[in-house]
């Protein structure tokens, strides 16, 4: 059996913590042995339905007190998730269920586990001649023991950030969990008697399906889930039930906390208690320094302590870690000479001109190592700025995708992260851009980050909702427009306000000027199933 397994089935045996669901309605209470007894169910269920070792399902549901279990008992079967992309509102339900049969073909899906509230799109995908398994019929299955697991099964194949259309996905190891498991453990120096997780994170996500579902059945930790329409509907709820339950984890992409700050800005003396949060994980999007400032302030009156912001670094080829905070380390920031950075690829310290706040990402996660290395993959020193490369026993071993298996590490081991970045003399990753956004004009390399961050600075620009576009990439004089969202979209006086600012404020901060500023609607600017920006498909919303 497989230690990830293994250890799962002896949480599941002697562990009184346990999963709360249903909040902030009706909540739920389960111990990690009762999920446990309902996946025995499931797993039975799904050996009815013909699921074997080494099979691969996905699954489309909403709510974490079904995909615990269901999860559970693809595992005890020997079989991977793929949790598929969902549909909203706004959805074609003709061009998702497309989608998603390309995606379910590129993984050979036996069938696709469906549950609540996804249970109309049943139809769709069976006039497709796909199997569908409903929760609520797997439960009923007679209950069975798990089949023997091997490191290097498959776990988890996590669909990347890339088109639907054209999928990907990371093929993640049973070693691949536990590695990386214990790694956020020994880091954080997590406590499953004491520590109490809560979370909002879509379980289509890896931060959300394995920091905050897998780690916790694994290893036997309290954890409190409700699911991100819940916090979007209520962002407040977020910081209430840190209260309620004595939350010591949690995490988010900096927009959340964009949003949170505001909304605690708003709410009465004594009306939240965040007190107990020990462990802020700021990841999945790039930290902005003055988001983390704004939620210490913001969450003094009500017990924050600014030691629990702990911006981190990861990404689904490393199962979920790269790199991570010490606990009560606190926003740590690198204030560097932009011009150098930009101009010559060094992070040169600098205390005043031209300089550049970047948030340091904490070290290097155990059992993994991390360089940066040159266009020729040469390995820079400290402050040198290149590609971040990473290599361990948590990397996986490679992708599926529509041609088929494809590794994603070269032949040393190391994985090409994608990312630009820089360690500094102490260990810390400082991630500065993704290498395919990156403009260059007039020699030097603008990160589209720092133009977002000065965009979303203009009032009426929604939290999180702006994006600088390449234009012109590989050109000998590239270009960049920028693409932001506001509530005042119809309004014309506001819309040429936020153009004028626009421009104004990515001039002042970053020193160049946009070519266009498109101001777009709520929704309008895509972005991945985890809320990262597509900037590579924001092209359109600005013209060229």
């Amino acid at each position: 059996m497989s230690k990830f397994t293994d250890e799962m089935y002896a949480t599941a045996r002697t562990s009184t913590r346990g999963l709360v669901t249903g909040e902030p309605g009706e909540p739920l209470r389960q111990q990690w042995g009762e999920i446990h007894q309902t996946a025995r169910r499931m797993a039975g269920g799904l050996r009815g339905a013909g699921i074997e070792h080494g099979d691969a399902l996905g699954v489309l549901a909403g709510q974490p007190v079904d995909i615990a279990p269901a999860c559970q008992a693809i595992w005890m079967r020997g079989a991977s998730v793929t949790m598929l992309h969902q549909p909203t509102p706004r959805t074609d339900l003709g061009v998702w269920a497309k989608d998603t049969e390309t995606v379910l073909g590129m993984i050979a899906a036996k069938a696709v586990v469906l549950g609540s509230p996804f249970e109309p799109a049943a139809p769709l995908l069976a006039e497709r001649g796909i199997t569908v398994l409903t929760i609520d019929g797997l439960r009923n299955g007679p209950a069975i023991d798990p089949v023997e697991t091997a490191e290097d099964d498959i776990a988890l194949q996590q669909l990347t950030s890339g088109s639907t259309g054209s999928p990907k996905a990371v093929q993640i190891t049973h070693e691949n969990f536990y590695t990386n498991a214990y790694a956020m453990i020994d880091r954080i120096k997590f406590q499953t008697e004491h520590d109490v997780m809560i979370s909002w994170l879509p379980l289509f996500h890896d931060m959300g399906m394995i920091g905050f579902m897998s780690v916790p059945m694994q290893v036997g930790a309290e954890v409190v889930s409700i699911t991100p329409l819940d916090f979007l509907r209520a962002p407040l709820l977020w910081a209430v039930l840190i209260g309620k339950y004595g939350g010591t984890v949690t995490a988010a992409p900096n927009f959340a906390y964009s949003l949170l700050a505001r909304r605690l800005d708003q709410a009465a003396d004594g009306a939240i208690d965040l007190s107990s949060i020990r462990y802020l994980w700021n990841g999945a999007e790039p930290v902005d320094p003055t988001t983390m400032a704004a939620l210490a302030a913001a969450g003094e009156r009500f017990g924050l302590n600014a030691s629990a912001i702990a911006p981190g670094y990861g990404m689904a080829e490393t199962t979920l870690a790269v790199s991570i905070q010490e606990p009560d380390q606190g926003l740590v920031v690198d204030v560097v000479d932009a011009d150098l950075l930009e101009a010559m690829h060094r992070a040169v310290p600098a205390k005043k001109g031209n300089v550049r706040t970047l948030a340091t990402l904490g070290k290097i996660v155990p059992e993994l190592e991390g360089r940066v290395v040159d266009s020729e993959r040469q390995v820079l020193p400290p402050r040198g700025v290149g590609i971040i490369e990473v290599r361990g026993r948590a990397v996986t071993p490679g992708y599926i995708t529509l041609d088929g298996p494809k590794p994603a590490r070269a032949e040393d081991g190391w994985l090409d992260t994608g990312d630009v970045g820089y360690f500094t003399e102490e260990g810390f990753v400082v991630v500065c851009g993704r290498a395919k956004d990156v403009i260059i004009m007039g020699g030097r390399n603008i990160y589209p980050t720092d133009i977002e961050r000065a965009a979303a600075t203009v009032a009426g620009v929604r939290p999180g909702n702006a994006v600088a576009v390449r234009l012109d990439a590989g050109k000998r004089r590239e270009s960049f427009a920028v693409a932001v969202e506001t509530n005042d979209f119809e309004d014309p006086e506001q819309v040429n306000r936020i153009e004028h600012d626009v421009v104004h404020a990515v001039f002042s901060e970053v020193g160049v000027r946009p070519r266009t500023v498109a101001v777009l609607g709520p929704g309008s600017i895509p972005k991945t199933s985890s809320g990262k920006l597509r900037r590579s498909n924001s092209a359109s919303l600005v013209g060229s």
